[in-house]
């Protein structure tokens, strides 16, 4: 057989190749659509298992029957909307220039932020004719989970419809617990934004998947063959493959698939609890193949911006109740 060659697998469109700075994932493209209502939650991974499924793929040889899909579950307790952004459009860009508090009195978000002791008031009919765009600060509750942690994370989701439809929507949720199965359904398509594991300091096999050399090699077996020309005297090129940080980047993914989602906790207990989670407490998000991030890492999803083609949604038989280790 000939030799399989791979100089390399790390892609150099990701450069430099650093650590995120927060671990709550920054968005920069956000979701548009027509629809009322939130364009986006979140929740905490919770680990790996399959479910059982009759494929309905009409061009798979096992059409009609039973496959296993390797799912994702994601646990996703209510959100509670922080403040309303208001935008304007400035030299073709959207800037904030109002945000309005809408929080009650709560606990668990004074433990992130210095909160104002009375929320302030706007008046919606003037609202609308005055901007351009309004989306919402959202916060987590992380304290309704069992991962050990209170404070929550703060972030920024958009609002489908008109100005007008946004901040009605805004006005009718204000203290308001926003749940999961008010925005998405069974087989809608969500784009998914997530800081990756960290795996600290690596060498450039691991890092980049360059070719281990010859045992016979000088010098080294777990390096690079070349550092470049000779004409470059002490000059490295940064396509070069070398050691270095790796992991904990920020990442995102396109178009995965919601194969169902479980409402009722009880529904998806695993016998002695999910290892380094425990049992789930709300409801769960099963996603279609794997999803970047540790366990309780933060899951930032949004409605999918790229869509070309809606993929059918598989007959689930059964979740099968065993974890898959090692996610």
């Amino acid at each position: 057989m000939p030799n399989i060659r791979q100089p390399r697998s790390g892609s150099l469109q990701f450069w430099p190749r650093k650590r995120a700075k927060k671990e709550i994932p920054r968005r920069r493209t956000l979701s548009k659509s027509s629809e009322y209502g939130l364009l986006g939650f979140a929740g905490y991974k919770v680990g790996m298992t399959h479910l059982v499924v009759i494929e309905t793929n009409k061009h798979s040889h096992k059409k009609g029957e039973e496959i296993s899909i390797p799912v994702t579950m994601i646990e996703c307790p209510p959100l509670k909307i922080k403040s309303v952004r208001l935008y304007k459009k400035i030299n073709l860009a959207m800037k904030v220039v109002k945000e309005i508090d809408l929080y009650k009195k709560d606990k668990e978000l004074s433990k992130k932020l210095t909160l104002s002791k009375k929320p302030s008031a706007f008046d919606l009919a003037k609202l609308s004719h005055e901007y351009d765009d309004v989306r919402v600060l959202v916060y987590t509750q992380p304290r309704l989970t069992g991962i050990g942690k209170k404070k929550p994370e703060l972030f920024e989701l958009s609002l489908g419809g008109s100005v007008e439809d946004k901040l009605r929507f805004v006005k009718e949720n204000i203290g308001k617990e926003i749940t999961l199965k008010e925005i998405f359904n069974d087989g809608d398509l969500v784009d998914l934004k997530a800081v990756t594991r960290g795996k600290g300091f690596q060498g450039p096999v691991k890092r980049f998947g360059i070719s281990i050399r010859h045992h016979k090699s000088e010098k080294s077996i777990r390096n690079p063959g070349s550092l470049g020309p000779w004409c470059a005297q002490g000059h490295i090129m940064w396509r070069v493959a070398h050691a270095g940080k790796m992991g904990y980047h920020l990442r995102t993914e396109y178009n995965k698939q919601i194969l169902k989602i479980i409402t009722e906790p009880k529904d998806i207990v695993f016998k002695g609890g999910i290892i380094n989670y425990g049992n789930v407490k709300n409801p769960v998000i099963l996603i279609k193949g794997s999803v970047a991030g540790p366990k309780k890492r933060l899951i930032i999803f949004q409605k999918a911006i790229r869509i070309k083609k809606q993929p059918q949604l598989p007959t689930i038989q059964k979740i099968s109740l065993e974890e898959k280790q090692g996610n």
